[in-house]
């Protein structure tokens, strides 16, 4: 039982050390944080589920605010993409919560895709632990 839990307890600081360094070095947007793949899913399911008041472009519509564009980084710009998904999760409006969180994540990666910032080579999860060390950022020149 000792071994366990000493093996355990050293999985989880080797995580958050992981966390932290991934943070520390470029943890943001830019780092490849989602899959082509995970986008391309993304896409059907905001199409399915988003597109009737983001519009079809994700550039906004009388009562949604645009995903793309200047209106994207003015929100969430130094925002974490943990506060991103939470904002997610409050929608639609008519039935907060509905989309399931692994869809969310693949609608936050096609927004991400839509936004310019770059697939990587592994898909982003929907683990608020890990979307709290991944942050909004303006490109650096």
């Amino acid at each position: 039982m000792f071994v366990r839990s000493t093996v355990a307890a050293l999985g989880l600081t080797l995580l958050a050390a992981a966390a932290v360094a991934f943070a520390r070095d470029g943890g943001t947007v830019w780092a490849g944080v989602y899959t082509e793949a995970q986008a391309s899913r993304g896409q059907a399911t905001y199409r399915e589920a988003c597109a009737s008041c983001h519009g079809d472009t994700l550039g906004g519509g009388e009562m949604a605010p645009a995903l793309v564009g200047t209106t994207f980084q003015e929100n969430w710009t130094g925002q974490t993409l943990r506060d991103v998904f939470a904002r997610m999760r409050t929608m639609p409006p008519s039935d907060p919560g509905s989309l399931p969180r692994d869809k969310a994540a693949d609608v936050l990666a096609y927004v991400l895709k839509e936004n310019g910032f770059p697939a990587g080579a592994k898909e982003l999860t929907s683990s608020n632990s890990d979307l709290e060390v991944i942050t909004i950022a303006p490109k650096s020149n």
